[in-house]
């Protein structure tokens, strides 16, 4: 690998780290204040909604600019954001500054992959990058609940500054502070990142016009980018199973909270945990596919999502923690080597096609969109009246069809545009055209 895929792998870490403990410390802030419980609820889905209504203007925002600068500014914003929920804005409103910074991140992060490396390391830099980004949310749900214990946060309340008073006196503001310096971090790395020589896509703007007009403007080239990769022989494929993947991933988090709830008589604590047993699956699944896989052979992981979509059913059938815990490692491994490969392919037609920046908002639209529209259908099944284990069995179901129903669109292609399809993959094998 280049140099600066480790500068840009350390700056996605220290970033995702701050993120991910970013959230427990303003779940427990909300709880001190005496937040209802919707409010708390609702920090996931204003996390997420950024990265659907910004999709147009964050990948041409990408594209504009060299890549570590897009990370650096972006970090900033969530600085912002912690500023302001340390002193004293709503969490909601500041936690949703923080995703506004990381709907920008997102296209600058997995983009300047294929600006930097030749197709031929993608799968392997993408199976680093989300081993790496696995493992900064364990570790940053870890960090966030230690940060705001008793025996981490009554030492740092302890450390008082001369003559300032920095009116942090709780544990979550502790906490907040603690991690301003940890996203500070990921921005001085993201300063050392190299300028890939790519050329920059300027931002198409009139002077005579609004900010709002502009803004506006950017939409149809959101649209036509989006809709030709949905019509890429290959990168519809791809978009296709990593929008389902992302979207079923998404939630699945609270499914398995639920169903070890009724399965396990787990209490939420000893629930989350399990979540983190999936999460070292993925993480162990992506590294093995970085190490296997190769762009051409992408597709047929396709199974694998069908595979996923049974397990999740089968999830119903374990009453036993020995069984639980190798059945959700497996599970996430299926997900991790599924979503590696396919994540890489579409990166490398996206990049062909309209640019690295405009691809992946591209990608986090559809994606983030399936995760509020498949949370929306588990949380329909559920108020219909549907017991957990009901509502575990549709939802499975539904991703594994969907899964099939990508499979034979793949094999419909394969019958109908051969030689289209085998040109895309003799490109895929290739550096040169990248």
């Amino acid at each position: 690998m280049k140099r600066g895929f480790y500068t840009i792998m350390s700056a996605q870490f220290f970033s995702s780290l701050a993120d991910n403990a970013l959230f427990v410390v303003a779940v427990d802030l909300m709880r001190s204040s005496g937040a209802p419980e919707w409010q708390r609820a609702a920090l996931v889905p204003i996390f997420a909604v950024f990265y659907v209504v910004l999709a147009p203007l964050v990948g041409a925002f990408a594209d504009a600019l060299p890549k570590g600068r897009v990370m650096f500014v972006s970090n900033a914003m969530k600085v912002v954001g912690c500023l302001m929920m340390l002193f004293g804005s709503h969490p909601l409103l500041s936690y949703s500054i923080v995703g506004l910074g990381a709907a920008a991140y997102s296209p600058a992060k997995y983009g300047i992959l294929t600006e930097l490396l030749p197709a031929s390391q993608l799968v392997k830099a993408n199976g680093w990058i989300e081993g790496l980004t696995i493992s900064s949310i364990l570790l940053g749900i870890v960090l966030g609940g230690t940060l705001v214990g008793h025996a981490v946060s009554s030492r740092l309340l302890a450390f008082d500054m001369p003559f300032v008073d920095t009116g942090v006196n709780t544990p979550a503001e502790a906490a907040i502070a603690v991690l301003i310096f940890v996203y500070a971090l990921a921005a001085w790395f993201n300063t050392r990142i190299p300028h890939t020589g790519v050329e920059m896509r300027p931002l198409r703007s009139n002077p005579e016009q609004s900010m709002a007009r502009n803004i506006a403007a950017l939409l149809p080239d959101f649209w036509h980018c989006n809709s030709r990769l949905w019509r890429d022989r290959l990168g519809q494929i791809s978009l296709a199973t990593t929008t389902l993947f992302w979207g079923a991933g998404g939630n699945l988090k609270y499914i398995v909270l639920a169903w070890a709830s009724l399965a396990l008589g787990y209490n939420t604590t000893q629930a989350s945990a399990l979540t983190g047993v999936v999460t070292i699956g993925t993480a162990v699944g992506a590294i093995v596919a970085s190490m296997y896989m190769r762009l051409d052979m992408a597709t047929r992981v396709i199974p694998m999502g069908i595979a996923m979509g049974l397990m999740v059913i089968g999830m119903n059938f374990i009453g036993n923690i020995w069984l639980a815990v190798p059945f959700l490692v497996i599970l996430g491994g299926l997900g991790g080597f599924l979503v590696v490969p396919m994540n890489a392919l579409l990166q490398h037609r996206g990049h062909n096609l309209m640019g690295a920046g405009r691809s992946i908002a591209v990608q986090n639209f559809n994606e983030q969109a399936c995760i509020l529209l498949l949370g929306g259908f588990y949380s329909v099944c559920t108020g219909l009246g549907l017991s957990a284990y009901g509502a575990i069995s549709a939802f499975g179901l539904v991703v594994a069809g969907c899964m099939w129903l990508i499979k034979r669109w793949h094999e419909n292609n394969l019958k109908k545009y051969p030689e289209e399809v085998e040109h895309l993959l003799a490109i895929a094998r290739s550096d040169k055209h990248h």
